[in-house]
């Protein structure tokens, strides 16, 4: 996380928090604050997978602006948008939005949800695993058509007519 807050910092970015926190007699251990970094532009770190707790902000000027930023990293496992925009909301989630296995609108990313499928895309995988489509993997699936009638009905208007 400091390797990441120092190359923000580096990149031009401007750091809000993320100190280290010394907790008690737990001398050994590492707690840091949240860090917010405004970032002149999406580089450098923030192409980065840093598993700490690092919110960067960059400006933009339109929701299609924004979008292109949100797709231009190599990760692709969760992703949001806070929006009261109902077009920006049903873009985020379509094949034109989010690039990533996991489109959240409203609510942040958590990363795997009890009956959806989990996985990524890009850099953090293809593919997915457990949720609603999961019994797929254990089935083998065919199409079945029942009639119910007393006649033969026949594809494409076929008749055959046997006198």
């Amino acid at each position: 996380m400091q390797a990441a807050l120092e190359a923000a910092k580096a990149a031009g970015g401007k750091v809000t928090g993320g100190e280290r926190v010394n907790e008690g007699d737990a001398t050994d251990a590492y707690y840091v604050r949240p860090a917010i970094v405004e970032m002149p532009a999406q580089t450098g770190p923030v192409k980065d997978e840093t598993f700490a707790p690092i919110l960067y902000v960059m400006k933009y000027s339109s929701f299609d602006e924004a979008l292109a930023l949100h797709n231009d990293v190599p990760q692709g496992l969760s992703s949001s948008i806070f929006t009261n925009d109902m077009r920006e909301a049903e873009t985020f989630v379509s094949a034109r939005g989010s690039d990533c296995g996991i489109a959240n609108v409203n609510i942040g990313p958590s990363g795997a949800e009890i009956g959806g499928a989990f996985g990524g895309e890009k850099e953090t995988g293809g593919g997915r695993e457990s949720g609603s489509d999961a019994w797929r993997a254990y089935m083998r699936r065919a199409t079945n058509t029942l009639n119910y009638g007393r006649t033969l009905p026949l594809a494409q208007g076929v008749k055959f007519d046997i006198a």
